[in-house]
């Protein structure tokens, strides 16, 4: 038996977990969907409106041979090391939302009604992603500290970062951590601000802003 003290089945937390993993998942609103998709969205209308024009200009024939030259286009540029750089880092921005939201699902982050954190915007990083979040009246920045594994592992990411706002309870950010970093050089921007010092850290400024941690605690 594992020690300390035997939770009863009607413990509350026992109660709650129970209902967490029984729960179904909400299916989100139609502005929620097509927020999520928006990216998607928007080269799926772009690409079908260009088409469009091009065809009726220069008909199909036409739309064929401009689909070639701009395909030929984006693999010269695709061939610079920058341009490439800059296309993954945005590919997954658009991948790193939805792997969120999957990893949210089997992590059980969710609000009693099955709703999930809302991802307000997605930005990229030297070391990855960094992914702000609005959690939701149910969810807190520990129930996410609590999945970063298995948020990682969603993500394919080598490790997730949970950042709680040292303002707003409900602001989250999750700094996805792909590649290998020496050190953390900056703070996250605003309007999510957090405290880079941990409970009895005495460091100053400088020396907290570059330690990379795993884990914030909002200032007192």
């Amino acid at each position: 038996m594992a020690s300390g003290r035997p939770q009863r089945p009607n413990d509350p937390s026992v109660i709650s977990s129970l209902e967490a993993a029984v729960r179904e998942i909400r299916r989100p609103g139609p502005l929620e969907l097509v927020w999520n998709w928006r990216w998607e969205l928007g080269i799926l209308a772009a690409g079908a409106g260009l088409s469009a024009l091009v065809a009726g200009s220069l008909g199909l024939i036409g739309l064929a041979e401009v689909a070639g030259a701009g395909l030929a286009v984006a693999v010269v540029v695709l061939q610079w090391p920058p341009a490439r750089t800059r296309v993954v880092a945005r590919a997954w921005c658009m991948i790193t939302p939805h792997r969120v939201r999957v990893g949210c699902i089997n992590a059980w982050v969710q609000t009693r009604r099955g709703k999930l954190p809302f991802a307000l915007r997605t930005v990229p990083t030297d070391y990855g992603e960094r992914v702000y979040l609005w959690c939701r009246a149910g969810i807190t920045a520990a129930d996410l500290f609590a999945a970063r594994h298995l948020l990682a592992a969603a993500c394919w990411a080598k490790e997730v970062w949970v950042v709680p706002s040292a303002r707003h309870a409900h602001l989250v950010t999750l700094e996805i951590v792909r590649k290998q970093y020496s050190e953390r050089t900056g703070p996250t921007p605003d309007p999510w601000p957090y405290s880079r010092y941990l409970d009895g850290d005495p460091a100053d400024d400088s020396e907290g802003r570059n330690t990379p941690l795993s884990w914030w605690k909002p200032a007192a």
